[in-house]
């Protein structure tokens, strides 16, 4: 599926359904009453995109949004199911946990979440930007919507962020008195249940707010400690007061609460022990791990926002917000009985921002300007326990251990603009141009503690001995940036929007909080290994990325189909690839210890289209209020890397040179085709008497090829996939009550989500450990789901 190929098929639905439209029927056939015509129309959703209320087909740039009901008609049970129907999107667990987020939009995000690091994607909780991918992996449930953004936000968005935002939008109370009850019951012992509600406090305020339990045995087994692997024990909880003295202002605190309390989640071995001799698995959900230890997410946060009307154009609005999460994990590199590559890890994080907001809304002018402050640390003090090294070297208890402290402080202005300029041009079509841009200012510190010790770490309730300080750097700068946004959008009639658009993305560089200090070269070349030397090896650099984009908006059939038709073209630069290498210290070919290598790939161009559509394409067609809708998501990304330096070493003679590997290099977890269809059938029916809507909704979603790391494996790889859902859904006709039933991934598809890799290509020598590592993580297998959910 080419761009070409694809922007045909495009434009032949929209000329196919143009035609449609244009032999609507006339007289009294189109004498249809008002409630007849709301039926037949594809219901409007309200983003906030732009910080304005205002309709997808309004906003000049690649979005989609999935509403609460649509997401619980799915079956979706937490944010990365939008992986499946949002073109272009990745979003998965990350490898060895089970609340961390890997989030890649567009080919670009973040595969290792190490502290030191910006995220490629940015998530948002009600404005608030989320600074730590651990404990991102948000549960479905007390939400209106969930909004995904293509393409570098920065001019309208407190956190500059280089890939794309997911915004994760909660309802605004309404001051009635309500409360919900929703229920789960389903494949390997799932529970779950949420509970909700709101009530006035005052003829000005109300309280409200969300309590919530999701449980599961595991998918697999680890037949070593004898407990479930890939269980699931979360416990999790919002609530929220609201304030509105007056027409004018609004007050909203808020809090949540999360707890992780799952298993360690082991991998599954793709290649035999090349120590033990251990044979590969049959079940991938098993694992053999032996690491035991505490394994838990702690978090929590609370937000201010407050939102005063200064006159009827003029809105100033304040987000204040601090955050923090602790946790604790246990990851099995090697997914063996022995201590041959097991890591104890800790991240502590901390943050707290501030943003200020002036918005105008005029006849032709509308905007936002606004100050966005961001103060977080990042904490991570890590065990390698290399235990089978170091009896076969003479020191056991061998330990790699990393302390790794990230300070960023963190400081942007930022404005847009948009201008209604088809009445200056004396048009009668609506022509609107919008500028922005923004300053961004990151400050990094950091402090890297790396040490050689036998035994584990205190960090660990360890008394360890230590061998030696292989890194104890400090360092700190600050990246500035100035990143610009312009958009031309026209819209011929008010159901068509064709624009053209340019952003520029930009996400700050820092130090690699898992660098080794004493294996930093001579860069500068003056003959010896001196501070600057170590800085310059430690430090990488800022990403950037320029994206250029043109698409088409439209709304056909009066309001029965909608289609978004995106083509882009990004140059990506200085691109951050982190990544971890054994070493050995002593000569004696044995990797004692390991190093993070992050390496900054020159240019890269990555270039694609998008293509959504829904539609409904019957209605009262058998019997009164009966209708098919269906809803298809195409997505197809062509990166490349233009220029990827890195060091080479020459196997016959052992020298090093730099060279340029862009033609052996892949882009991580960026498949080059992603499809979603679903078909969607609602018919009136009443249950045991009582009048309700029953509907069977099927879909089909798709994946090419998936590379784990921008190194190709024939183990890691995951060939292209396909997963086929299937849901029921019956709900009472005044929306008290709901009964769904959920059949996710029919076919009971294996695919690996993630993986780690510490051996040669061919899987035959160890890099780091004895054992070899090369491991993978799997998305998870069929299940059912039966949920019931209850409205007072």
């Amino acid at each position: 599926m080419k761009i070409k190929a694809l922007s045909t098929l495009s434009l032949a639905i929209m000329l196919a359904l143009h035609g449609a439209q244009a032999q609507e029927p006339d007289g009294e056939e189109r004498a249809e009453s008002e409630a007849a015509e709301q039926a037949r129309t594809i219901d409007t959703i309200q983003v906030t995109a732009r910080r304005r209320e205002e309709q997808i087909i309004d906003v000049p740039g690649s979005l989609t949004a999935v509403t609460a009901q649509e997401l619980s008609d799915a079956g979706a049970q937490d944010i990365t199911y939008l992986k499946q129907s949002v073109p272009n999107t990745t979003l998965e667990v990350s490898r060895g946990t089970s609340n961390t987020l890997t989030a890649f939009i567009r080919g670009i995000g973040q595969q290792d979440p190490v502290a030191g690091f910006e995220a490629g994607v940015g998530v948002y909780i009600d404005d608030v930007y989320l600074n730590r991918p651990q404990g991102a992996v948000l549960d479905i449930y007390d939400i209106e919507r969930i909004e995904v953004l293509r393409g570098p936000q920065g001019t309208l968005y407190g956190r500059n962020t280089i890939g794309g935002a997911v915004k994760y939008v909660t309802r605004r109370l309404d001051h009635t008195p309500r409360a919900s009850v929703r229920a789960s019951l389903g494949s390997f012992s799932q529970r779950d249940l949420v509970l909700s509600g709101e009530t006035p406090v005052s003829d000005s305020s109300a309280v409200g707010g969300a309590v919530a339990s999701f449980n599961r045995s595991g998918f697999g087994t680890n037949l070593y400690l004898d407990e479930d692997n890939y269980d699931k024990d979360v416990i999790a909880a919002r609530a929220r007061w609201e304030w509105s003295p007056s027409d004018s202002l609004f007050v909203r605190l808020a809090g949540d609460y999360f707890e992780d309390n799952s298993n360690p989640v082991g991998g599954h071995r793709l290649i035999p022990g090349l120590f033990s001799g251990a044979p590969v698995l049959d079940n991938v959900y098993d694992s053999r791990s032996g690491l035991e230890g505490p394994n838990f997410t702690e978090a929590w946060g609370a937000s201010l926002t407050v939102e005063y009307d200064i006159n009827p154009e003029w809105q100033f609005k304040s987000i204040t917000a601090w955050r923090e999460n602790e946790n604790t994990q246990m990851i099995d590199f090697e997914a063996l009985p022995a201590a041959d590559l097991d890591v104890a890890t800790i991240y502590d994080n901390e943050q707290f921002s501030q943003e200020f907001q002036l918005h105008f809304s005029g006849d032709r002018v509308s905007g936002v300007g606004g100050f966005y402050y961001l103060d977080a640390n990042a904490f991570g003090p890590f065990d390698v326990r290399l235990f089978e090294t170091g009896e076969l070297i003479g020191a056991p208890g061998l330990n790699a251990f990393t302390k790794g402290d990230v300070d960023t402080e963190s400081w942007a202005v930022f404005a847009d603009a948009s201008f209604d300029i088809g009445d200056y041009l004396g048009m009668e079509t609506d022509l609107e141009l919008t500028l922005g841009g923004r300053y961004t200012s990151d400050k990094r510190s950091s402090r890297v503690l790396r040490q050689n010790l036998l035994g584990p770490s205190e960090w660990f309730g360890g008394d360890p001995v230590v061998l030696e300080t292989t890194s104890d750097f400090q360092g700190s700068e600050t990246f500035t940036e100035f990143t610009p946004r312009a958009s031309l959008a026209w819209k011929p009639t008010q159901d068509h929007n064709l624009y053209v658009s340019f952003s520029q993305g930009f996400k700050g560089g820092s130090f690699d909080p898992r660098g080794l200090t004493t294996a930093a070269p001579d860069l500068t070349g003056d003959g010896e290994v001196t501070d600057e030397d170590i800085f310059l090896f430690m430090r990488f650099e800022p990403e950037e990325v320029d994206t250029w984009e043109i698409g088409a908006k439209s709304n056909w059939a009066n309001g029965r189909v909608t289609s978004s038709l995106a083509l882009f073209h990004s140059d990506y630069t200085n691109i951050q690839v982190p990544g971890s290498i054994g070493v050995d210290t002593t000569g004696d070919g044995v990797s004692d210890t390991f190093a993070g290598v992050t390496t900054n790939a020159g240019a890269a161009t990555v270039k694609g289209a998008e293509l959504e559509l829904s539609a409904i394409l019957a209605d009262d067609w058998i019997t009164g209020g009966d209708r098919l809708s269906t809803a298809l998501a195409l997505g197809y990304i062509d990166a490349g890397y233009d220029e990827f330096i890195t060091s080479v070493t020459d196997p016959a003679t052992g020298d090093t040179a730099l060279e340029d590997v862009a033609d052996q290099r892949v882009f991580q977890n960026t498949p080059e085709n992603t499809a979603h269809l679903s078909l969607r059938y609602d018919v009136p029916m009443a249950w045991f008497g009582t009048e309700g809507d029953f509907s069977i909704r099927g879909a089909w979603s798709y994946r090419s090829e998936t590379h784990q790391f921008e190194t190709p494996s024939q183990f890691l790889d995951q060939p292209a996939y396909s997963l086929y859902d299937l849901s029921m859904i019956w709900m009472r006709a005044d929306g008290r009550f709901e009964l769904g039933l959920h059949g996710r991934n029919l076919t009971n598809e294996e695919y690996k989500v993630s993986g780690y890799v510490f051996a040669t290509p061919d899987g035959t020598e160890p890099t780091l450990g004895l054992e070899g590592v090369m491991n993978a993580f799997y998305g998870p297998p069929r299940t059912f789901t039966l949920t019931g959910t209850f409205n007072f």
